[in-house]
């Protein structure tokens, strides 16, 4: 009987160890909430600089534009460096690499995507298609998200979807692209920012 069970008991530790090379388990669920935080005040610069703008149409060569395209920079900018303080903190906490094999697939299966919808982004707004391009941004960052789960925790796979589902919601109502993009990049990265880390960071 002992025997049996200290052969169960080493098969479950193989599989731990062969689930933490395949994974990077470092990403941090609190800085999804301060993304989600940095999304929502961003969006709520977005909207009063479209409420104060002066004249019916906003062109690429408006201030106003050019002051949302800032926003949305320092909101991108902002988030990235905070995943990556937070995630260093986790990795040094759990003695995991932050660049590492594993990682490094990561990021490369969540850049493609991202990239991609990066480079569509910015031929929509070029040839005038601005009421797709909230929507854009969210289902390409699914997609990345999903492409990049593998390599991570599965929740992450959940967000991508949500965001994939948002968005092509956005699509139908194009006319409220900053609601959704306020619900797609600030209210998901909450809810599951806080459910990964009650369910990861505090263990």
């Amino acid at each position: 009987m002992d025997s049996n069970t200290n052969y169960i008991n080493d098969l479950k530790d193989i599989k731990n160890m062969m689930a933490r090379s395949s994974q990077f388990m470092s990403l941090s669920g609190l800085s999804g909430v301060i993304a989600g935080v940095y999304a929502i005040l961003g969006a709520g610069i977005a909207n009063n600089l479209i409420e104060n703008h002066k004249g019916y149409y906003i062109t690429l060569e408006s201030a106003t534009f050019k002051l949302l395209i800032l926003t949305a920079i320092i909101v991108f900018i902002l988030s990235v460096a905070t995943a990556y303080l937070f995630t260093l903190k986790k990795a040094k906490k759990v003695n995991e690499k932050v660049w590492n094999p594993t990682s490094k697939k990561l990021v490369i299966n969540f850049c493609i995507p991202l990239a991609t919808g990066g480079i569509l982004t910015i031929l929509l707004l070029r040839n005038g298609y601005f009421g797709i391009i909230a929507p854009m941004t969210l289902i390409f960052y699914g997609l990345a998200c999903v492409s990049a789960s593998k390599f991570t925790m599965r929740d992450v796979r959940y967000l991508g979807i949500t965001e994939i589902i948002i968005g092509l919601i956005a699509v139908e109502f194009s006319g409220y692209g900053l609601l959704f993009w306020t619900l797609g990049f600030g209210v998901c990265h909450i809810l599951y920012g806080t459910i990964m880390h009650f369910k990861y960071d505090r263990n």
